[in-house]
């Protein structure tokens, strides 16, 4: 048995429902579900607005609710079962405006589950709605477990048939039958009371955000997910203003031993939060970081996995105090958190500053590595003898995407985490957003990875600025070369680039600079171990279209492999003096402004490509600003050099 509960935003309109029955659908897979709703988004804000109108407002104000309601019906069904489920919203209003005025906000959640449970039916799934009114009761102010507990088993036991049980959440009943509510986010009530009654096996709380994080996110862009939280720090952050979780949800689970996951509907690919039993540590560590406002001021809850050192109030009035953040108090709430109290409006900086203080000042860096190749076993070695600041967390010892080392990362990942992708692996890249997404860094050394369609590669991009991550592949062309550097600084500073030269095939400029007829020195290459598995590939020039693509789409130019023309190397027709060069130039004829090629070309003492030997790498960029080129020049090839830039892409 597992229970689902979805947010008010997970179930705004006919697309999330979607969405919803999607993942009941994957956990029906594995046993009967119990899935627990709240009203759409919005609507009961809307319902207590209702309420206050005088009676001749509510009918247009009421009409509006319902053609909501409708708008969703439309969408989800035809013929019909569309009239039939239409009918059910239409009965559901006739009693909201029959009840009382103050009642009006129990009827969300009605509208939501009916909604809901006839769609699942429409699809074939055996799905039985639950009134829960009739199943929680509330005895004076405080729910009657044991009396609400029974009638929820047996309201389960009776129909052994049904797949998934839909109940509204937020509604309970008190000893006279009224209806009564569980407080604003007692969905999450709801559905810990059902799954601590039916000792559930899993109880999910599924929301608009990947997890418990470690402040709102959106006042504060560099919040991240925790991974784990305990009980009593759960509690703590949701009774001081963390919207994420409702406070009492907490207690049933606990009482049950009931782990509880906080997860994200719309990326049920993340981990989430996991919230259980577990221990205080000995010295406490920062967990997260609530803010609260009452009427006599604003209130920030730093909360704490442990006891505090009773010098931290101190520490952080005096940083506080630094950074112009005036206080009214600062003290202890308990062992293991602090409360700050402001003037209105401080909050926000304070917040900020607060959270920079608590989770962005750690000098030590987890590094979570995967592919152990000759890149991946040099950046070991530097790290092991060079550098004590940072943590080798986690080791994905394979060339390819392990879905279980993602998992323990996001499980584990804490402080300035950073995925670190060593692999040669074409689909490893689908794995960076989710990893941005947890608040967790990422630096690449995977060209396959930053070539993939523009689509793809900008989505990453987006995602670290939205998330206040970093993307760092330097290493992906010219090894420890700062020539993505260099580019990303004129694209930056609003300077156009003119044209782009680069000698970036390690194995065809060593062919080519070599003095040896070119089969032998192809064959010599593969020996050395240069070439790709199918030398073909370098022929054709895949790695070096690869790294076209990567230096177009640092200077801003949206290039795809089908824009560059590549003209493969024919080694009966070289001729000395060529080299393999990969070229950008600016064209505003071109559908997208530049034109790409990559081909042999004959280069004479003048040009920077004829000093170019062995491995070495070249580049030529001339830009607006800078119509004389900027030439960067160096080796291009060697694990302990690309080991040592990946470092750097780490540490700075």
């Amino acid at each position: 048995m597992e229970v689902l509960k979805f947010g008010g935003t997970s179930v705004a309109n006919a697309t999330a429902i979607s969405r919803v029955l999607d993942i009941v659908d994957a956990a029906r897979a594995r046993g009967k579900v119990v899935l627990v709703c709240s009203a759409i988004s919005g609507c009961t804000d809307e319902l207590i607005a209702l309420g206050a109108l005088a009676p001749a407002d509510r009918e247009k104000a009421g009409k509006a609710l319902l053609d909501r309601h409708n708008c969703i019906v439309n969408r989800l069904f035809t013929g019909k079962e569309r009239k039939d489920v239409s009918q059910v919203v239409l009965d559901t209003y006739k009693d909201l405006m029959e009840a009382a005025p103050e009642d009006y906000q129990t009827f969300g959640e009605l509208f939501s589950t009916r909604i809901i449970a006839a769609k699942l039916r429409c699809d074939g799934v055996n799905a039985l709605w639950l009134d829960s009114r009739d199943l929680i009761r509330i005895d004076g102010e405080v729910v009657d477990e044991e009396g609400s507990f029974r009638r929820i088993r047996k309201a389960v036991a009776d129909h052994p048939e049904v797949e998934v049980f839909v109940v509204p959440g937020f509604i309970a009943s008190d000893s006279t039958g009224h209806v009564r509510t569980l407080g604003r986010g007692g969905s999450d009530y709801t559905a810990s009371l059902f799954a601590a009654a039916l000792r559930a096996d899993d109880l999910q709380i599924w929301t608009d955000v990947p997890g418990i994080m470690t402040t709102n996110p959106k006042d504060v862009r560099s919040a991240r997910t925790i991974p784990q939280i305990s009980y009593d720090a759960a509690f703590m952050l949701a009774a001081c203003g963390a919207k994420v979780l409702y406070a009492p949800s907490v207690e049933p689970a606990r009482k049950a031993g009931l782990a509880m996951r906080i997860l994200d509907t719309f990326h049920p690919e993340l981990p989430g939060t996991v919230v259980g039993a577990f221990p205080r540590r000995e010295k406490g560590c920062w967990v997260g970081i609530a803010c609260k406002k009452y009427e006599e001021d604003s209130r920030l809850c730093l909360v704490a996995d442990g006891p505090l050192d009773e010098s931290v109030p101190g520490e952080l009035r005096s940083r506080l105090e630094r950074a112009n953040i005036v206080l009214r108090g600062i003290e202890f709430g308990s062992p293991d958190h602090i409360v700050i109290s402001l003037s209105h409006g401080d909050e926000i900086e304070a917040l900020r500053t607060c959270h920079y203080i608590c989770f962005e000042t750690d000098d030590s860096v987890d590094v979570f590595l995967a592919g152990e190749g000759k890149v991946g076993q040099a950046l070991l070695d530097i790290i092991r003898k060079t550098d004590n600041r940072i943590n080798v967390r986690l080791i994905a010892r394979h060339e390819c995407e392990d879905e279980a080392f993602f998992r323990e990362m996001f499980a584990s990942a804490s402080g300035k985490a950073v995925f670190v992708d060593c692999t040669d692996s074409e689909t490893i890249y689908k794995w960076y957003v989710p990893v941005l997404e947890a608040g967790i860094n990422v630096v690449s050394s995977n060209r396959r990875a930053l070539s993939v369609p523009y689509a793809e590669f900008a989505l990453m991009k987006r995602t670290a600025r939205r998330m206040r991550r970093f993307l760092r592949y330097e290493t992906t062309v010219g090894a420890a070369l700062p020539i993505l550097d260099s580019i990303n600084m004129s694209a930056n500073s609003a300077d156009e680039i003119l044209s782009i030269e680069a000698v970036v095939s390690c194995t065809l400029n060593y062919i080519l600079t070599s003095g040896l007829p070119f089969a032998d020195a192809l064959r010599k290459a593969q020996e050395i171990g240069l070439t790709e598995k199918d030398p073909s590939m370098d022929l054709g020039g895949k790695d070096a279209v690869r790294k076209l693509l990567i230096l177009a789409r640092e200077a801003g130019i949206p290039l795809e492999e089908a824009d560059v023309q590549i003209e493969p190397v024919d080694g009966s027709a070289v001729q000395p003096g060529q080299r393999f060069v990969a070229s950008i130039e600016k064209d505003p004829a071109a559908p997208k402004g530049y034109l790409a090629a990559i081909r042999l070309r004959t280069v004479g003492p003048d040009d920077p490509a004829w000093n170019v030997r062995g491995t070495d790498n070249m580049i030529s960029i001339r830009s607006a600003f800078h119509p004389s080129p900027l030439i960067i020049q160096g080796a291009g090839e060697g694990a302990k050099m690309a080991a040592s830039s990946v470092l750097n892409d780490i540490l700075r």
